[in-house]
């Protein structure tokens, strides 16, 4: 038997065995990732608060519409709290509207806040039922992005 004919059966043996064992199986692209954000929001602005939470639709939307999921954690701290206070919120509709419509979405309002808050005004501050109290707001932040979380400040 020719000397290159030995080469070629021995090149299909090889190929053949590549092919049995999975070696040559083309790279399986990830269907189904999820993905981790959170957003910041420190202002009492309309503007950004509405801005921060057409990040969160956006990103909501995209993901969903390549079949990925996504969990996004609002983090408010400091004037950026009124967005979740009943008597003050500019966007308290939104926010309840989002929370049922957008799977994966945390609203989160910083204690340190809520505490100065309720000090300043001599009263009690009510949050709507959308948020969750954390500790700090600035270490729900650091926690979040230690764990892997893209950060997103409008």
């Amino acid at each position: 038997m020719p000397e290159y004919q030995m080469e070629r059966n021995g090149m299909r043996k090889v190929i053949s065995m590549a092919v049995l064992t999975g070696a040559l199986a083309l790279p399986a692209f990830a269907e189904g990732e999820t993905h981790y954000v959170a957003v910041h929001v420190n202002q009492n602005d309309p503007h950004t608060i509405n801005m921060a939470l057409n990040n969160v639709q956006n990103v909501s939307n995209y993901y969903e519409s390549i079949g990925d999921d996504v969990i996004v954690e609002l983090v408010a701290y400091g004037p950026g709290v009124h967005m979740f206070r009943t008597d003050t919120s500019p966007v308290a509709e939104r926010i309840s509207a989002m929370a049922l419509e957008v799977e994966g979405l945390r609203f989160a309002a910083c204690a340190n806040t809520i505490r100065a808050m309720t000090a300043k005004a001599g009263k009690d501050i009510v949050l709507m039922p959308e948020a969750e109290v954390v500790p700090s707001g600035v270490i729900r932040l650091i926690e979040l992005q230690e764990q892997g979380y893209a950060y997103v400040r409008p």
